[in-house]
């Protein structure tokens, strides 16, 4: 493990875009897929900020970890854990599964991939 200030600069930027999207946009592409594409490119960098794996394997990492989500949410995961009504989880989280968001998460690690590797 070690700390990378530029990769942590990186996350903490995101997750302030992030919010930004989350409390101000409310349109059909950048808050559903638009945040999904960068949602992966954050917890990306975050993982490079303390752990000096290979961009491969974080990238991979990431990728399931992001589908592993998705298909929960298809089984209703915010309802099973008795957090439905909890606006905050239920956008942590999320309530619906997506085709279009899987493509987004594989997008954004695609990206976010061939950024740190060049």
């Amino acid at each position: 493990m070690q700390f990378n200030q530029r990769y942590f600069l990186y996350a903490v930027l995101l997750f302030i875009i992030e919010v930004l999207i989350a409390l101000y946009v409310r349109d059909s592409i950048i808050r559903p897929y638009g945040g999904d594409f960068l949602v992966v490119i954050l917890l990306y960098y975050l993982v490079r900020t303390f752990w000096k794996g290979t961009p491969f394997w974080v990238a991979i990492g990431v990728l399931l970890f992001a589908y592993t989500i998705e298909i929960l949410q298809y089984f209703k995961i915010v309802e099973l854990l008795g957090l439905k009504g909890i606006r905050i989880a239920e956008i942590i989280i999320g309530t619906g599964f997506s085709w279009w968001d899987m493509l987004a998460y594989t997008l954004g690690v695609l990206v976010v991939y061939f950024l740190d590797k060049t």
